[in-house]
């Protein structure tokens, strides 16, 4: 049970797997008012880092759960560098599924809302692990154009257009499911570039260093493309926003 190695090889000097920067990621924890001792599950937790900083900043306690061996090492020695091992413990395991035992103040998963298959189904999972009144939050893609064509659509990584919805869609949604949006931090297009951009510098290193490697092929077409392919569709096209919800 793990990722692809793909996955990994392309994200392995991320620590934070998604369009949010460092600091965007702060301004989250600030913007749902953490305080000293809250609870927190991260599913798909990646390496980490929101439990990490939180557990430095704000005094919060928790738990992450990813599928990635290699992310939950990473997540592992994070803690140990911001000396917040006694604060947050993280699970290699599969996310789908998963519900704590203890109810939490915050139940969390961005940008991995396939655990769930959709958004509807991953705040449906996270509900279960909520206390009442607690926060939920979740990462999800988002139109910020209309898509022209299906060029577009399989360029911002979609099979169809009703695999994103738009930003009043979404909120839309999240009130159908019985929710108040009481706060979000959306990507934009410098932490974009942070998270996709960074990715090529992995690859190009990565290539450099394994040149007769099976998956040589592959990421060196993948490097003459996804460029080019990010700057015409995904850039101009999709949105990302971390979403906080509350029960009506």
């Amino acid at each position: 049970m793990d990722l692809p190695r793909s996955f990994v090889i392309r994200e392995h000097n991320h620590r934070i797997h998604n369009p949010l920067t460092e600091a965007k990621l702060a301004t989250l924890g600030r913007a749902i008012r953490l305080r000293p001792g809250t609870t927190i599950l991260d599913l798909a937790c990646g390496s980490g880092e929101m439990l990490c900083t939180w557990a430095r900043d704000h005094g919060v306690v928790g738990t992450g759960v990813d599928i990635s061996t290699v992310f939950v090492a990473a997540a592992q020695d994070r803690a140990a560098a911001l000396d917040v091992t006694d604060q947050v413990t993280f699970v290699h395991g599969d996310a789908a599924g998963h519900v704590a035992p203890t109810a939490v103040d915050v139940a969390a998963c961005l940008g991995a809302t396939w655990i769930g298959d959709g958004v509807a189904g991953t705040v449906d999972l996270l509900g279960r692990s909520l206390r009442p009144n607690g926060t939920l939050l979740v990462g999800e893609p988002f139109w910020r154009a209309e898509p022209p064509d299906h060029a577009t659509v399989e360029g911002c990584h979609a099979r169809t257009r009703d695999d994103y919805h738009d930003l009043p869609g979404l909120v839309g949604l999240f009130t159908a499911l019985g929710y108040d949006l009481v706060e979000m931090v959306l990507a934009d297009e410098d932490s974009w570039d942070r998270y996709v951009a960074a990715q090529w510098i992995t690859i190009r290193a990565w290539l450099d260093a394994n040149p007769d490697d099976p998956l040589t092929a592959d990421f060196r077409a993948e490097l003459d493309t996804a460029p080019q392919r990010y700057v015409r569709y995904l850039r101009p096209h999709l949105g990302w926003g971390a979403f906080a919800l509350r029960r009506r």
